[in-house]
């Protein structure tokens, strides 16, 4: 039987790897290979880094290091899991894994413009389309930025984003803006450009991205999709695994779930979508591992007999 199986091979499950395998304890990282932080061309907030790193570069790292301290790594998909007296049975594929502990660092996904994943793949690399203005901010300050998105989401994104260039346009991605007079009145304060969808017909053009909404082509040098996301959290909510209204995991301080031995950090537990803050939980989740287990260990040791 391992001592963790951590589920998910983005920064979260990695430090958490990290951990576990220097507290001399058996873990398993088992990686869909679907992390966000793959997807970032160059990220520069990222504290050690000066100039920047590439997602896969960071992850390319945190693996060797993982891998240099014992730990095993996977590529694979999980399929469910299982509470079992002493721990949890993991399914991959035909294989089911028995282990004391699981750590779910499953992140989430971005909902996408409807735009191809070829062209996807291209704007995102040349930063004309982004994703977290916490972030690459800095990267378009001065620059024409345009936010896909209306409510709230869009108005909190588009007012975060003119604290760094004074032209901001908020589109509404399907037809007209669902914004209520405060939101507004707001945009109207801080001078956004408010413009009624839906958006189509993606492209790049030079170094802008471009898009058609009633006849008209606009010109932009970069795009944020304020669409929210959807929770990877189906594997804990199978074992009945309390979680947010928006489909977050639920944990205490030291990242335990409400069921035994499952255990979550990263984005797939309500949190500020960084990779600094996703690193910190998944430490401190193997901290806790790794406590937890050694406490279970010393009260059966000291058990009566019978």
């Amino acid at each position: 039987m391992l001592d963790c199986v951590v589920v998910g091979g983005g920064p979260a499950g990695l430090t958490a790897a990290i951990y576990l395998a220097r507290f001399h304890l058996d873990v398993r990282v088992i990686d869909a290979g679907k992390s966000r932080a793959a997807t970032i061309p160059m990220t520069r907030n990222h504290a050690g880094f000066p100039d920047g790193i590439a997602g896969t570069d960071l992850l390319a790292r945190m693996r060797a290091q993982a891998r240099r301290y014992g730990a095993e790594l996977i590529r694979a998909e999980v399929a469910g899991l299982k509470g079992v007296a002493g721990g949890l049975h993991v399914s991959v594929g035909d294989e089911v894994i028995a282990t004391r502990s699981v750590l779910l660092a499953t992140g989430v996904v971005n909902r996408r413009p409807p735009i191809s994943d070829d062209l996807h793949a291209a704007a995102l690399a040349r930063g004309l389309l982004r994703y977290c203005p916490i972030c690459d901010g800095y990267e378009v300050t001065d620059c024409r930025v345009a936010v896909l998105g209306t409510g709230g989401h869009g108005t909190r994104e588009a007012m975060f984003l003119r604290s760094y260039t004074a032209d901001v346009t908020l589109i509404a991605p399907d037809g007209k803006h669902d914004l209520s007079p405060d939101e507004r009145a707001l945009l109207a304060k801080g001078e956004i450009v408010v413009v009624d969808g839906p958006a189509r017909d993606f492209a790049i053009d030079g170094d802008q991205i471009r898009l058609r909404i009633a006849q008209r082509d606009w010109g932009f040098d970069s795009l944020y999709p304020a669409l929210g996301s959807d929770i990877n959290s189906e594997l804990a909510i199978g074992l009945g695994a309390a979680r947010s209204d928006e489909g977050c995991l639920i944990v205490d301080a030291h990242q335990r779930t409400n069921i035994a031995r499952l255990y979550a950090a990263g984005d797939v537990v309500k949190g500020l979508d960084q990779i600094s803050h996703a690193m910190g939980e998944g430490g401190v989740a193997a901290t806790t591992i790794r406590n937890d287990l050694a406490s279970e260990q010393a009260l059966l040791r000291s058990a009566p007999d019978g």
